[in-house]
């Protein structure tokens, strides 16, 4: 029998909630001037690893079958992207490696843990 925690990582629900944040990714690193949130207080960085940290933990579980460094890889880019796309002048934001740097650390810390959290929900009990 499926327990609730199983059903919420069910990919039908975190494949659709992955391009949800994505897309919210985007279109907040993209805004010439995004609104202000309560993290903020916390720092851009912050920001950057929680918005990859949780892109990659849904992605993680979402597409088990996909090898965690290929997800990994391709967030990374993404996140480069952003850091790119922010180059733009008309856009006013500021392009920074160190943005990109964090992305991909908090991708590798929060794909370790998505991939053991799929192991441990899929053991034999």
């Amino acid at each position: 029998m499926e327990t609730t925690i199983e059903r919420l990582l069910s990919p039908r629900w975190l494949r659709p909630l992955f391009w949800l944040l994505l897309a919210f990714a985007l279109v907040m690193a993209l805004l010439p001037k995004p609104p202000q949130l309560p993290i903020d207080r916390f720092g851009d960085k912050f920001e950057h690893m929680l918005a990859f940290a949780a892109l990659a933990g849904v992605a993680n579980l979402g597409w088990r079958q996909i090898p965690a460094w290929r997800i990994g890889l391709q967030l990374s880019a993404f996140g480069a992207l952003i850091e790119v796309l922010q180059m733009i002048p008309s856009l006013h934001r500021d392009s920074d490696l160190r943005d990109w740097i964090a992305d991909t650390l908090a991708i590798v810390v929060a794909t370790l843990i998505a991939r053991m959290l799929a192991r441990w929900f899929s053991a034999p009990a």
